[in-house]
């Protein structure tokens, strides 16, 4: 049976989405390293095709790719009452960087395609050793945002020279309503300040990552090659207090599709392209719409703060203060966490497109160190703090200082102690009371004797898009990255040999009860239940089965915690310095049986919440 060629390039997309989510490289990796480890006698000098193929079929690779591999039926749009339209551009592996590969294309569109040919001097690899095959060793990857798409490379191992060898087809669309399926002409794409958004991640041996570099690339010189073809050597410099320090170089190549018939002078281009260090803060929040990824504003609050938290490092240690540095959003979510700025402003961005009237506050916590978190105001002047690196919400009732000493004053539950100005994408507002410590502040933003507006004017002259200051627009968010049933499930297989082989060091012997590991998943989805919204329940039904599951005359147990991470080793260790859970895991007593159960929680991009509960029921001896 034959596929037309747009289907064809569906398929093969399909397919190449399934080997990475499947991590099939590794996988390869550690079969060739095994093979040519075990199977071949002294006799061989070399591996053939076919016992590569052999070892991967006997290793049950090949069986794993098929069963896995699902291919939903499509409605044809005609059933639909839909017109054909083409389905957006996309990334594929170039092989061939000297030949274009057929993908699903428009030919009334204009696309941009970018080569990544390679890296050279990353210095700090220099003496990097070559890994050996299914070697585990630090990764490069390369992410990027273009007009609300984004895309990322294949892991490639870090090296002074890395194989970063990639092809990415961009879609320069035009912004008018209607106008999306319509050729963008040379005036258009020149009126098209959006810069294509590099961001280079390193992910070490552990998982941990890094932010290596952050770059915006001005695609538009290719506007002005006759040929509609440029190479360019993009200079990586580093982050933050290496941010005039060069990290790297790759070689790119940008090829316009189909060419333009006039092309523009490179004076036009110079004259466009100006980039800012120095940002207005206003810029870094947008209104940011999560479609069908998150359903209420709280559940947003619980994304961000799954978000790992992490200080800016100050030169020679601890330094005499805070670094300041604050992330663009694409860089924040491909690193999988930032510092408080970071989350505070993207939950404030969340926020705003859930409708609500909300802010980016600075101020301070207590010890005077600095910290920003995210306020809104009700339609009827209600104050609500929200904590972007817990979820946490508080009620902002103000302290009347003229009252009579022995009035009722609310108390403070927030861990905020003075504030000196809000923000978001249309306001910057300073804070001018008499005092500006949080419980004494009032928040009507209309009376300027307590709050001092940049005019709206001015924060768009500076934040508006295609102002040199400004930020490009913020990149979509992406669907969860784990499939929470099979994270759990291998969570808990690992986590169960750790707890076996801990207690064989011991000299104690394990015995599982599956019923009790059953039981505990209801505490589990209550506690994420909790988190998200606010409120308690399921706790009873929980409470009886638990009695239910343990006889008289026994002992029951538990003890639950969170993770940010699915790492079993990592999270084992940590549990095992809670003398409360070290109590259970090496439990002795008569007829002991353990239990353990783990649920994750996918949430956009990378974001997880890990739930594990470790439990024990043993006679009790009296």
């Amino acid at each position: 049976m034959s596929l037309p060629p747009e289907k064809a390039s569906e398929l093969k997309q399909i397919i190449h989405n399934h080997l990475i989510k499947m991590n099939i490289h590794a996988k390869i990796r550690d079969v060739l390293a095994e093979t040519v480890r075990e199977d071949l006698d002294p006799g061989h000098s070399s591996l053939s095709e076919e016992d590569f193929l052999r070892a991967l079929q006997c290793r049950g690779i090949v069986d794993d790719v098929m069963k896995d591999l699902h291919f939903s039926k499509e409605v044809p749009d005609t059933e639909l009452g839909l017109q054909n339209t083409p389905k957006p551009a996309t990334h594929f592996i170039d092989k061939d960087p000297t030949k274009l590969k057929k993908t699903n294309m428009d030919p009334a569109r204009r696309y941009l395609y970018l080569q990544v040919l390679g890296g050279k001097a990353f210095l700090e690899h220099l003496q990097e050793p070559e890994p050996l095959p299914g070697q585990v060793c630090s990764t490069f990857t390369l992410y990027l945002h273009f007009r609300n798409q984004r895309f990322h490379s294949k892991p490639v191992p870090c090296a002074c020279e890395p194989d970063l060898q990639e092809g990415f087809l961009l879609e320069i669309h035009r912004e008018g309503l209607g106008d999306g399926s319509k050729m963008a002409d040379a005036t258009t794409m020149l009126s098209i300040c959006d810069p294509v958004h590099l961001v280079l991640i390193k992910r070490d041996t552990s998982s941990e990552t890094t932010l290596v570099s952050s770059y915006f690339l001005d695609w538009r010189t290719v506007l002005s090659s006759p040929s509609g073809k440029t190479s360019v050597a993009v200079e990586l410099l580093g982050v933050g207090s290496e941010c005039k320090v060069t990290a790297g170089v790759l070689n790119m190549s940008l090829d316009l599709y189909p060419p333009l018939s006039e092309i523009l002078s490179p004076d036009i281009i110079t004259t466009q392209d100006e980039n800012g260090v120095n940002r207005p803060v206003c810029s870094y929040v947008r209104v940011l719409r999560a479609g069908r990824l998150l359903e209420s504003p709280r559940q947003a609050a619980r994304f961000v703060s799954l978000l790992g938290l992490e200080k800016a490092p100050v030169v020679g240690g601890g330094g005499a203060g805070k670094q300041e540095q604050w992330c663009s959003l694409l860089a924040f979510l491909c690193r999988n966490k930032g510092d408080c700025e970071d989350h505070a402003t993207l939950l404030c961005s969340l926020l705003l497109g859930f409708g609500l009237d909300a802010y980016v506050c600075v101020g301070t916590k207590p010890k005077s160190l600095a910290h920003t978190w995210v306020m809104t105001r009700g339609t009827d002047s209600t104050i609500t703090f929200w904590e972007s690196l817990t979820a946490h919400r508080y009620l902002h009732q103000a302290i009347d200082p003229d009252a009579p000493p022995l009035a009722p004053q609310p108390r403070p539950s927030y861990p905020y102690r003075t504030i000196g100005c809000v923000f978001n994408h249309r306001s910057f507002l300073a804070n001018c009371q008499p005092s500006d410590a949080v419980e004494l502040c009032s928040f009507d933003f209309h009376n300027q004797s307590q709050w001092k507006a940049m005019s709206e004017e001015a924060v768009g002259s500076v934040c508006s898009p295609g102002s040199t200051t400004s930020l490009p627009p913020l990149p979509p968010l992406c669907g969860p990255s784990l499939e929470p049933s099979a994270a759990s499930n291998q969570l808990e297989l690992e986590l169960r040999y750790l707890v076996v082989e801990h207690r064989k060091d011991l000299g104690l012997a394990t015995v599982w009860d599956d019923h009790l590991s059953y039981v505990l998943s209801s505490a589990l989805a209550a506690y994420e239940l909790e988190r998200c919204t606010g409120t308690s329940c399921g706790n009873e039904e929980f409470q009886d089965a638990v009695r239910r599951a343990v006889p008289d005359g026994h002992t029951f147990k538990g003890f639950p915690i969170h993770f940010l991470h699915h790492n079993a080793r990592r999270a084992f260790a940590t549990c095992l310095r809670s003398p409360f859970c070290d109590e259970i895991v090496c439990c002795r007593g008569d007829h002991v049986r353990l239990a353990v159960r783990v649920r994750v929680f996918a949430y956009p991009e990378s974001a997880c919440a890990v739930w594990v509960m470790f439990a024990c029921k043993y006679r009790s001896v009296l």
